[in-house]
């Protein structure tokens, strides 16, 4: 094998995607910082017990490991930022109210994620800690929803869910992870069949109302539907009602729900959704609440805290957008007179791009848009339009 082949679902970025990705980071992180959002960034490895703990475990089988030659501790190369923010915000800042914190920074997947998929996202997310109300919930949808629009995405659809209507069914019975995994498993797959196997020692309210989750998606009439079939237990009840709460609060994108989808179901705790765009084989954008999930970092119960968030792989949001037309630029001749050299430094530090044509090289194609050039006019360097 040849010494430069990659490994599966590795691949270089190149400059018209490396240009598009670092200029959409920008502006995403910059649309996050218009919330109020601070920026952290978390090492790429950590000692594997920090990563992989409380909703960390999830991510054991997806996450790179390796040994410290330093330690000898085994390590871990990140495979989801959260539960470091997660540290971050429990046992580095401690704050006792409320804290906003964005990221942006690649993370490793031993496996990708579905077919054609990268094993390195680029991810970028958001995170609000200290506030268990609906208000958390629609801020960061909306900063999704801002996100996306931002890279000029359009046509969005939201698809909202909540694990505690799952959870509600399922408390009381005594499962195994195997048979919980085969549970939800048959949730996504909307496999009604094999559901009603699965639970078939339930009893009627809890096999009832699963099986009424397989066919509880569609339009804002799901809910009227959900609350005459499903069980009104208070998480059931109170999730319903945020639920609708929360679709009156999205403008300008369409919406829609699946009660039984629970992709996440270790992970989330409450309110979770998805963003997909035209034309997109999967969503842009994920996020949802999932409470507690700092406590392990903590030193003290407080730390306990409830969060909402939601992350976005930067590579693949660029795959589903247009490219962006090329930055225009000056072509200026290559020389070292002082008066060349100052008046392309001045059209620099005004924030210009200025491209110097080396000798022999005057016909080459960069990824710049010339549409200008420095000339020399009267003993002076001034720019014209090509």
């Amino acid at each position: 094998m040849s010494a430069w082949v990659l490994p599966d679902h590795i691949a270089d970025v190149l400059p018209s995607e490396a240009r598009h990705i670092e200029e959409l980071r920008r502006e995403l992180l910059d649309t996050a910082r218009g919330y109020g959002y601070e920026l952290v960034m978390p090492p790429l490895l950590e000692h594997l017990e920090s990563l992989l703990t409380g909703t960390g475990e999830a991510l054991d089988l997806q996450t790179f490991k390796l040994v410290d030659q330093l330690s000898g501790r085994t390590l871990g190369l990140r495979a989801d930022t959260t539960p470091q923010v997660a540290r971050i915000d429990a046992h580095l800042l401690g704050r006792a109210g409320l804290t906003r914190l964005c990221y942006c920074g690649p993370v490793l997947h031993t496996r990708p994620a579905r077919p054609h998929a990268t094993r390195e996202p680029l991810q970028l997310g958001a995170e609000i800690y200290g506030h268990a109300g609906p208000e958390a919930d629609q801020e960061v949808l909306q900063l999704a929803l801002d996100c996306l629009r931002a890279a000029r995405v359009s046509d969005l659809q939201v698809d909202l869910a909540d694990a505690r209507i799952v959870n509600s069914l399922l408390q009381g019975q005594s499962l195994s992870d195997d048979q919980r995994h085969d549970i939800h498993a048959a949730l996504a797959t909307k496999d009604a069949s094999k559901l009603a196997r699965l639970t078939a020692n339930f009893t009627a309210q809890s096999r009832d109302g699963l099986l009424a989750l397989v066919t509880l998606y569609g339009d804002k009439n799901v809910l009227d539907e959900a609350a005459k079939r499903l069980p009104a237990t208070p998480a059931i009840t109170e999730a319903l009602t945020q639920l609708r709460w929360l679709s009156e609060q999205i403008q300008g994108a369409a919406v829609s729900f699946d009660l039984g989808d629970s992709r996440g179901y270790a992970y989330y705790s409450g309110m979770r959704f998805a963003i997909y765009a035209k034309g997109a084989s999967d969503a842009l954008a994920r996020g949802g609440r999932y409470d507690g999930v700092g406590a392990v970092f903590g030193h003290r119960i407080e730390r306990d805290r409830p969060a909402v968030g939601f992350s976005l792989d930067l590579k693949e949001l660029v795959a589903a957008v247009s490219p962006l037309a090329l930055r225009a630029a000056i072509r200026a001749p290559w020389g070292n007179s002082p008066a060349l050299r100052e008046a392309i430094a001045g059209l620099r530090n005004r924030g210009e791009t200025v491209v110097c044509v080396l000798p022999g090289h005057e016909s080459e194609v960069d990824e710049f848009h010339c549409d200008r050039e420095l000339v020399e006019a009267a003993g002076q360097w001034l720019v014209q339009a090509l």
